[in-house]
């Protein structure tokens, strides 16, 4: 007599499903999007050392306003947080495309704190030609 001890197999559906993979991917991807945002949300600013002067409480910014930062150095002149410089051409072309637009930005005004002041008053003078009133001057602040 011969014996069969194969069992009987009963085909059927795998029910449970390994999860932790996924969840540990998702934490994974969390904390890279949490350490990259405020990465992206920094301010791409032009290279200028800026004169430090005490604080001085500051006026409140309309959320609708867009500001284009021009800064001077003694390199040149750089619009849009460009790194390369400008000629002067250059820049009251773009301000003047800048004073046309329906609703015209407010402009950033960043002079390094080593060049001469005749360079920032250069550019004051080549912003108001262009038609621009609204400007701000950058600088920073002592501790």
């Amino acid at each position: 007599m011969a014996r069969n001890f194969r069992r009987k197999q009963n085909a059927h559906p795998i029910a449970d499903l390994n999860v932790t993979n996924l969840i540990d991917l998702g934490f994974i991807l969390l904390v890279i999007f949490m350490i990259a945002t405020p990465l992206i949300q920094q301010e791409q600013t032009i290279a200028v050392k800026l004169p430090i002067v005490s604080k001085s409480p500051q006026t409140k910014v309309d959320k609708d306003d867009r500001f284009i930062a021009v800064g001077v150095d003694a390199k040149g002149y750089y619009v849009d947080n460009q790194s390369k410089s400008v000629t002067l051409a250059e820049l009251r072309s773009r301000l003047r495309g800048y004073a046309l637009e329906s609703k015209p930005p407010v402009i950033r005004i960043r002079g390094d704190s080593a060049i001469p002041y005749q360079r920032v008053a250069e550019l004051f003078n080549e912003v108001q030609k262009a038609g621009l009133t609204r400007f701000t001057i950058d600088s920073q602040t002592d501790n």
